[in-house]
């Protein structure tokens, strides 16, 4: 696929340059391009010969060990039980422990800080010592988590997953995972431990910020493009976490899921097989969860028959972090580690992470013993071995090269690409008038202006737990937030500039003043009197509040990090109430790593802030992206990836539910979001009209829609055209509204452009009775909208752009427009889908 076949089918367009990183993004461009050369150079030999003929004269410890990975710095807690898991190796020097070699070895940069420069040195040489001292002189496959940036001291660290799916900007994300892919390959790492593909169901789950979406096309358009992007530099992406994590109990980490095989096939699997089949990824990792009482790890019919047989993955299945262990102490399904080993390695996993718990001596005990097969451990020795063939790592010259110096992780194509991606993610949720817009002619308040953009002129009040905290902007699997937390001594080691850092840039010191107001946790209220007297000395209030990300309990959100509440943490709601009640026109921006139930702050006749900004911890340039959202040196875009909820209540929620999945006459509850999928407002309107679409289509074809988007505003802007959908009459019942495509154009103030929509019949498919994925005859629908509930049956568009949030109890507006719905007659038989089908709609302006 070239690159405007990518960029156009994953819906950016291709005229969008970036405001402040142009020469940034062509710089991009030129690197990915060089990237992919070598890696196409390292990855085009047909793995085989060398990994066919070392797997011929290999002993049995001589193949399982290269089954494990080796963690070389267990300080800290980074994986899920690592005190309890954590396996002591055999031998008291390195050398020893690896006698018989080593398939990876586990997080060198990443699990406590180290210098790059002297790190990348240490693992030249280790290198060269596998080569030299190992009987066969296979060097370690090195791995490394990459959810966020490279996870290693002094690297960028870019917006969370969350934020990546608020762009919907898959062609940005994929020029971010080609950067981080570079210096991840500069460093001498091969394998990165992302994307998550976990399609969010509940955000009650604390992992809901290290995915990218509610939705299942926006989940695989833009974690297949990172995906692109990280191979392009020659480092193997890891698909994570197969199948169905993100569907636990209660949104509960590591509960059992309850999801019916129709739901895991048309829900949680579409972004795994788009990833594989789209973007050629080339390792997958389990899930630790349980499916109907059968945990992931030894579940062959999903590891192999599904994966494999179906999928036609030919790859590594890498073993999360202990769960191979956990089948045995978790699980219960194994009684000891032996048989753990024997049902992992039989379902499908290859390589057991970040250790050999399982896969060393209790393995090979039950081999010797004749209790398993070692046919199975040669299949899974020779997935292996192919890798690392086609890495590179067999090859003699591997490592001939001395190891690189004056390492540089946070380079101007870093900072400039995360800055950029933090702007497209940005979600303006509310903007209301206020008094902060000052005439700078003559100094009088204009009332009726939306308090944002500030007017030059205007004085701040920068407040907050998280207006001063770099740490606020990064998410669980930052390096800052997954590792430094237990190194508080030492700096971050790369420019983050905090929300308020950026605004007093952007205003000058004289215009902000700053007041912290409380923690993120806790009920000290001690600090609120600060913040109100600050605010009542300034134009504007800008209340930036949120989450602390962090692993098992050291955070509000993060791995391990699950709640039971969807309120804001502590006692934010109230400082942020309390400076509302000074009467300055207040600015809430939210820097969190899932939504919170703020209806309190959106809707009614209470007082409540002028504007809210949701941010999902945007990273790095994250300050600064808010600070040019405040000003008006950039306008927001975003759209919330996932429904921004009414309670804790009323999860689990998703926009894609049947129609009894919603509110109804036959029940009490409510479970209509306060805001929906896809909303987002800017500065600027846009409109949708004359929206033409194919009247029929084959159940195995393509059909057009072709909208006019118009920016009716004053300000140029970009806008992301929403293509939905809706089955009318299924087999199985169907969602009410679902995204088929979407395209991010700009427009300048008063422009239109066509855009045409080329939308595969296969985007209404689903799983059927007979559990065949197929495409069935009858109408859909088709309409182009700004939101997920912008249309709906029975339910047009009032006057004046505003449609009801619900068909509930709650009637408060939510701004949004649509199209009238087109009906598409899909002919001929049941069309059951291959894998050569089209699975990605394509855009084009005409």
């Amino acid at each position: 696929m070239t690159a405007t076949d990518a960029t156009r089918t994953a819906g950016r367009d291709p005229r969008l340059q970036a405001d402040s990183a142009t020469d940034a993004t062509t710089a991009t461009d030129a690197a990915a391009t060089d990237a992919t050369a070598t890696a196409t150079d390292a990855t085009a030999t047909t793995a085989g010969p060398r990994a066919d003929a070392l797997l011929a004269v290999m002993t049995l410890d001589e193949k399982v060990a290269q089954l494990v990975g080796y963690w070389l710095d267990q300080n800290g807690v980074v994986a899920p039980m690592q005190g309890e898991m954590a396996a002591v190796q055999q031998g008291s020097t390195l050398a020893d422990i690896t006698r018989d070699g080593i398939g990876q070895f586990t997080r060198v940069y990443g699990t406590r800080p180290v210098e790059p420069d002297e790190r990348a040195a240490w693992l030249w040489a280790e290198q060269r010592r596998l080569q030299r001292e190992t009987r066969l002189g296979i060097p370690a496959l090195v791995h490394e988590e990459c959810l966020t940036g490279l996870a290693a001291w002094k690297a960028a660290t870019f917006p969370t997953p969350l934020a990546w799916g608020a762009s919907f900007d898959p062609e940005l994300v994929e020029q971010v995972g080609a950067a981080i892919g570079a210096s991840m390959r500069q460093l001498g790492v091969h394998q990165g431990l992302a994307p998550v593909l976990d399609v969010i169901r509940d955000p009650r789950w604390g992992r809901v910020d290290e995915c990218i979406a509610e939705d299942p096309y926006l989940v695989g358009t833009v974690g297949t493009a990172y995906v692109r992007g990280l191979q392009s530099a020659g480092v193997d992406a890891t698909l994570k976490h197969f199948l169905g994590y993100s569907a636990s109990q209660a949104g509960r980490n590591h509960a059992p899921v309850h999801a019916g095989a129709r739901e895991v096939a048309d829900v949680y699997l579409p972004p795994f097989e788009m990833a594989l089949r789209d973007g050629g990824a080339r390792s997958v990792m389990n899930s630790y969860a349980e499916i109907d009482g059968v945990p992931v790890a030894a579940n062959g019919e999903l590891l192999t028959d599904l994966l494999r047989d179906r999928l036609g993955f030919d790859g590594t299945v890498v073993a999360d972090y202990f769960s191979v262990a956990f089948l045995e102490v978790m699980h219960g399904i194994a009684a000891d580690r032996g048989e753990a080993a024997a049902l992992a390695l039989e379902a499908g996993i290859d390589v057991e992470l970040p250790t050999g718990d399982a896969y060393l001596a209790p393995l090979v005990e039950r081999v010797r013993s004749g209790q398993v097969d070692e046919a199975l451990v040669d299949r899974a020795v020779l997935r292996v071995l192919r890798q690392k063939e086609r890495l590179g790592l067999l090859e003699p010259d591997a490592f001939a090269e001395d190891a690189p110096t004056g390492i540089d992780l946070d380079t101007p194509l870093h900072q400039a690409l995360a800055r950029q991606l933090a702007a497209k993610s940005l979600v303006l949720l509310s903007n209301d008038s206020g008094s902060a817009s000052v005439d700078s002619a003559d100094g009088t308040v204009d009332s009726t202006t939306p308090v944002l953009p500030l007017a030059p002129g205007a004085s701040v009040a920068v407040i907050g737990p998280n207006a001063d905290r770099a740490e606020a902007l990064q998410g669980c699997y930052s390096f800052a937030n997954h590792v430094l937390a237990s190194h508080p001594d030492l700096p971050l080691g790369f420019a983050i500039p905090t929300v308020r850092e950026a605004v007093v840039r952007a205003l000058g010191p004289a215009a902000v003043r700053f007041a912290a107001g409380c923690a993120v946790t806790g009920d000290d209220r001690a600090g609120f009197a600060d913040a109100v007297a600050v605010a009542s000395a300034s134009d504007v209030a800008v209340v930036v509040v949120g989450d602390q990300a962090g692993l098992f309990g050291r955070g509000t959100v993060g791995e391990g990090n699950d709640t039971e509440s969807l309120d804001l943490p502590g006692v934010q709601r109230e400082l942020v109430e309390a400076v509302v009640a000074t009467g300055t026109p207040t600015v809430m921006v939210l820097l969190t790593g899932r939504p919170y139930a703020i209806g309190w702050a959106l809707d009614g006749d209470q007082p409540r802030p002028a504007a809210v900004v949701q941010a999902f911890f945007p990273g790095e340039g994250g300050g600064l992206a808010i600070a040019d959202l405040l000003t008006g040196a950039a306008s927001p875009s975003g759209r919330l990836p996932l429904s921004l909820p009414r309670s804790a209540g009323a999860q689990p929620f998703t926009y894609l539910h049947p129609r009894l999945g919603g509110p109804s006459d036959v029940t009490a509850a409510d479970s209509t979001p306060v805001r929906p999928f896809g909303f987002g407002l800017g500065y600027t309107d846009f409109a949708h009209d004359e929206l033409v679409v194919d009247p029929d289509v084959r159940s195995d074809g393509v059909f057009t829609a072709s909208v006019t988007v118009r920016n009716t505003g004053s300000r140029d802007g970009e806008d992301v055209v929403q293509l939905y959908g809706h089955d009318v009459h299924g087999s199985v019942t169907r969602p009410e509204v679902q995204l088929l495509g979407y395209a991010r154009v700009a427009l300048a103030a008063g422009e239109s452009a066509r855009v045409r929509f080329r939308v595969p019949v296969q985007r209404f498919a689903f799983t059927d009775r007979r559990m065949r994925k197929v495409v069935e005859p009858g109408d859909v629908q088709v309409w182009v909208a700004s939101h997920a509930a912008a249309s709906r049956p029975g339910g047009p568009v009032a006057a004046g752009g505003i449609v009801a949030s619900g068909d509930g109890p709650v009637r408060h507006p939510v701004p949004g427009t649509a199209t009238e719905r087109a009906t598409v007659a899909v002919t001929g038989a049941v069309h059951e889908v291959t894998p050569d089908d089209p699975r990605l709609v394509e855009w084009s302006l005409v």
